[in-house]
């Protein structure tokens, strides 16, 4: 969910409404990023077994999907789209875009929740670690304000860089696996 390297995109969308209307707004946006994400879990076993997509398939792309993100969290571009729209001032109070989807519930932690609704632990226990995950953002991501005037834009860029070098690790174990399973079972992708 990247909350660190979301705290200075929340800081500059925000920064223009009042401190306690930023924590509903946070709360808020927060929640449809919960909903979408619990949809994806509960549902997307349904979803893939009705395209016929593999496990090993999502984790293949799930992998390759969170290693671009990671890559540009730790190679930032200077043209951001949501930077774009915050000097503009086009967002006044965000709705859904961009900061519940793709901020929080974005492609990558979509295709993680769908991979794991595939693997043999109990959906409580998967449903539990997303309300877990979903709790430490969310208290991260309200103390974000605070967090920016304490880390400042340097601490935050290194935390930053820090969450995208975890999550190319984490994106390359993903696709890794997905290989390791086309390759010990090719029977199941062969027509």
């Amino acid at each position: 969910m990247d909350p660190i390297g979301n705290v200075p995109l929340y800081v500059a969308l925000l920064k223009k409404l009042p401190p306690k209307r930023q924590v509903v707004v946070i709360i808020r946006e927060l929640i449809f990023a919960l909903i979408v994400i619990y949809a994806f879990y509960f549902g997307g076993n349904y979803f893939l077994g009705a395209l016929d997509i593999s496990k090993e398939t999502i984790q293949v792309s799930g992998g390759i999907i969170l290693f671009l993100i990671a890559l540009k969290m730790i190679f930032p571009t200077k043209h951001n789209e949501f930077h774009d729209d915050i000097s503009e001032g086009a967002v006044a109070e965000p709705i859904l875009v961009p900061l519940a989807i793709p901020l929080v519930a974005g492609p990558s932690v979509l295709a993680a929740v769908m991979i794991y609704s595939r693997q043999n632990v109990a959906m409580s226990d998967g449903a539990i670690a997303i309300a877990i995950a979903w709790i430490i953002t969310t208290l991260i991501l309200i103390t974000s304000p605070f967090l920016n005037k304490i880390l400042g834009p340097r601490g935050l860029t290194a935390l930053e860089r820090l969450m995208g070098l975890v999550l190319t690790l984490l994106a390359i174990q993903m696709f890794l696996e997905g290989v390791g399973g086309f390759i010990a079972h090719p029977e199941h992708f062969a027509e």
